[in-house]
């Protein structure tokens, strides 16, 4: 498989098979993935593989959590404290052909409470990564890790398996240390589900748009 290949293959994929990864599989996705670059050569991404007991665990106290009514806090803002412009547009496009494609109506709260928890159980993947990085470690680390991630998605898709990237798995980062046993100085970036994509299921059916070439790039000679 080419580059353009599994950069058009790769999306975010909210309905899996109850198929088991093997671990050799991960393995070598992640050492694939640590050839990303990093400023200085730091490599600040460290990863926790769940499957099994230790991901059901997990992500029944995160729903149970979130459906008592507490909203987390993750260690650093993924996103504005004010939406704008359009920015705001995209995530409520992005909302609504979600919703949409499931034929979810704005009425009905309780679908859409029931499909927003299903991001603390990864849509069900047999597969959670989670992201940590040490806490004193500044915003190149961020770019860093951004670069690891997106290669797991790439070799992911190249192995055929699908993923999706989770800033809700980061909601609840004092659950996941204590769960894991990660020292408080350990940052929880973020999450990902990872398995094989269950192809019958219509949520997995849409794609969100991107900016048109004109709309994102400047060009000077």
């Amino acid at each position: 498989m080419d580059v353009k290949t599994a950069l058009a293959e790769r999306k975010s994929t909210r309905a899996f098979l109850d198929k088991e990864v093997p671990i050799d599989v991960i393995n070598t996705i992640i050492e694939q993935a640590k050839t990303a670059p990093s400023g200085a050569n730091t490599q600040p991404w460290q990863v926790a593989v769940l499957t099994g007991k230790s991901k059901t665990n997990l992500c029944n106290k995160l729903e149970e959590t979130f459906r008592d009514g507490n909203k987390g806090a993750m260690d650093y803002h993924y996103y504005p404290t004010e939406w704008a412009g359009e920015y705001k547009e995209r995530r409520r496009a992005c909302g609504l052909l979600l919703y949409s494609t499931l034929e979810i109506t704005r009425e009905d709260k309780q679908r859409q409470l029931d499909q927003w928890a299903l991001n603390y159980q990864a849509f069900n993947a047999p597969v959670i990564l989670l992201f940590f990085m040490d806490n004193f470690l500044q915003k190149g680390s961020y770019m860093d890790c951004g670069m690891f991630i997106q290669s797991i998605m790439l070799s992911a898709v190249e192995h055929g398996l699908a993923t999706c990237p989770q800033a809700a798995l980061g909601e609840y980062p004092d659950i996941v240390r204590e769960e894991l046993s990660y020292a408080e100085d350990k940052l929880l970036l973020c999450g990902m589900a990872l398995g094989y994509e269950d192809k019958s299921e219509i949520v997995n059916s849409y794609r969100t748009p991107r900016k048109e070439l004109d709309k994102m790039v400047r060009y000077f000679s």
